[in-house]
């Protein structure tokens, strides 16, 4: 339970009115550690005066407090806000836990073990995994983290793309440019986005070519041996790479299934949406699940020609998974742009009773920009790939830390680089508000001063060099007085709710900002009170705050995906 949740059951108490009311903690400190507005909303109901609600609720708190630990005064301030402010020796307690409970502090068990599906990343087979599906990545993952963190039982699909019409022009184009199939076995990505550049580039002068590209995916649905072994190829080594993009952001996924997996289940669920007479035929032979009661066009879940199409494979896939895990929900970790498709798609499965409307959550994100806010693109034009901005941003680190320390042997130069780059990256995305488009400023983006992954890595660094310096003993908290020590264990107490509130609103920059006020707060803290020349108790006080907060610090950070370094 975190002090919000022990303060909000406090409050419950002082009323027998069941009613929705919130406690948070005011931006200013004067206005107290939490506040709350219960009596404006029981005013409202009963009809009474705000303010005499509030004295009310004062008085039966005070009567509970006279056992409690928690709350040391309680002011009310017009138009009947109550202002909530914690007892100095309650916050000392929690400094204790803090340190006892070490990598599991933030944790909670209020998933019970409940299944949550995270589906993220989800690039393309026979393409380069672009800057989209990094961004679709990293803010999975980092979802991932928080659910299994909360006490959930996450399972993370890597739902891949890897059928659909767009693999009839692949494997005509490579049976035209490759023809030998041992040819592809040494393919890149790269090659096989040249190939359905090409390919659709001779579309375009010779029509006749889109009914050939047909053919061939017709041939592969129908499990022609020689077009299912192109495809077996082409997906291969698309995972190939895509693994090793996977390896460097140390992502790891449950399951990597794909569309394909569900293929053979399509016809099925065709025929199962008309059973149910939530699909209907259209006069061109087509099959719609008409949405007009949600004010949405028809899913179409089946061309006239009989081919099917995603939406069909992606209600095929919500049937297997509700049927294996039982969710409690599914996250899809997908760009803005889809947002109405899948707006049909949630509905079109709650009319087929797979699974309730509100269990489904679509997570959207922006574009990536360049620092002239114009959408990341080569010189060339096209979209940037993932392995390029991974290698760019790992590049400029080495570069930095090489100026910074140039003593710094090669091998832990190059480690450092991969933490520092990749966590620069990562808090870049993660800290801005995933619906609107991120900017690439690099030189921002890896600065070791203000709003970025490598200055919340380096605080940290300064906090553990701080520690190694001298050992923790047994240490009496009632020695940190000073007011920037006592804000300090009030932002650490508070982040258990930080982490709560990140993963059910899924705005994790919630969590990164959360991490920036504390380093900040580290730093100021440490450059203005003495810590290793302080008295003995003062010092010994001082340590374990300074190592409370590096355990904060690194189970965030750990969080947003991002490793934290002893040394830099």
């Amino acid at each position: 339970m975190t002090v919000k949740d022990e303060i909000k059951s406090l409050i419950s108490k002082t009323t027998r009115e069941k009613v929705e009311f919130i406690v948070e903690t005011p931006e200013i400190r004067n206005y107290g550690d939490y506040a709350t507005n219960i009596a404006l909303v029981l005013a409202k109901k009963l009809k009474k005066d705000p303010i005499q609600i509030a004295e009310e609720i004062k008085f039966k708190l005070i009567s509970f407090l006279k056992k409690g630990d928690i709350i040391e005064k309680i002011e009310i301030v017009k138009p009947g806000f109550i202002n909530l402010f914690l007892k100095p020796d309650f916050l000392q307690k929690e400094l204790k836990s803090i340190l006892k409970q070490d990598n599991k502090f933030g944790s909670q068990d209020i998933g019970g073990n409940k299944n949550v599906i995270i589906d993220y990343s989800s690039p393309n087979v026979a393409k380069p995994m672009h800057v989209g599906h990094l961004r679709s990545t990293i803010i999975g993952q980092a979802i991932y983290n928080l659910y299994k963190f909360l006490g959930y039982k996450t399972i993370g699909d890597n739902h891949l793309g890897d059928w659909g019409t767009q693999f009839g022009i692949m494997i005509a184009g490579c049976k035209k440019y490759k023809p030998n199939i041992s040819n592809l076995e040494k393919i890149t990505t790269d090659e096989m986005l040249n190939i359905y550049v090409k390919f659709n580039r001779e579309i375009g002068e010779n029509p006749d070519l889109q009914e050939v590209a047909k053919q061939e995916f017709k041939k592969l649905e129908d499990g022609d041996r020689e077009n299912r072994e192109i495809w077996r190829i082409l997906r291969r080594k698309s995972l190939e790479d895509f693994n090793k993009i996977y390896e460097i952001l140390k992502i790891k996924f449950d399951f990597i299934l794909g569309e394909s997996f569900y293929e053979e289940h399509l016809k099925e669920e065709v025929q199962h949406a008309l059973k149910k007479k939530v699909a209907v035929t259209n006069s061109d032979g087509s099959i719609i699940i008409p949405l007009d009661e949600f004010n949405l066009i028809p899913f179409l879940i089946q061309k006239s020609d009989g081919a099917t199409l995603y939406g069909t494979r992606d209600l095929a896939t919500i049937r297997e998974r509700v049927k294996k895990f039982k969710p409690e929900k599914i996250v899809y970790v997908i760009g803005n742009e889809q947002a109405f498709y899948l707006q049909q798609f949630f509905r079109a499965a709650e009319l087929l009773g797979y699974i309730s409307y509100n269990k489904l959550f679509h997570i959207k994100f922006g574009l990536v920009l360049d620092e002239n806010h114009k959408k990341l693109a080569t010189r060339e034009g096209r979209v940037v790939s993932a392995e390029e901005l991974i290698n760019k941003v790992i590049e400029l680190a080495e570069k930095i830390i090489k100026e910074k320390n140039p003593k710094l042997p090669d091998k832990e130069r190059e480690r450092a680089a991969k933490i520092i780059g990749i966590g620069a990256l990562k808090y870049n995305d993660l800290s801005q508000n995933r619906q609107t488009d991120i900017v690439f400023d690099w030189a921002k983006m890896l600065s070791f001063e203000g709003n970025s992954g490598p200055y919340l890595q380096y605080t940290y660094v300064r906090l553990a060099s701080i520690i190694r310096k001298t050992k923790l003993t047994d240490f009496n908290p009632k020695f940190l007085k000073e007011e920037k020590e006592i804000g300090i264990l009030k932002e650490l107490i508070r982040f258990p709710e930080i982490v709560r509130e990140t993963a059910e609103n899924f705005q994790i920059n919630n969590l990164a900002n959360y991490l920036f006020k504390l380093a900040n707060s580290m730093n100021s803290f440490y450059e203005s009170l003495p810590v290793l020349k302080a008295e003995e108790n003062i010092k010994s006080a001082r340590l374990a705050l300074i190592k409370a907060a590096s355990i904060v610090l690194r189970n965030g950070l750990n969080l947003l995906g991002i490793e934290t370094l002893d040394k830099m």
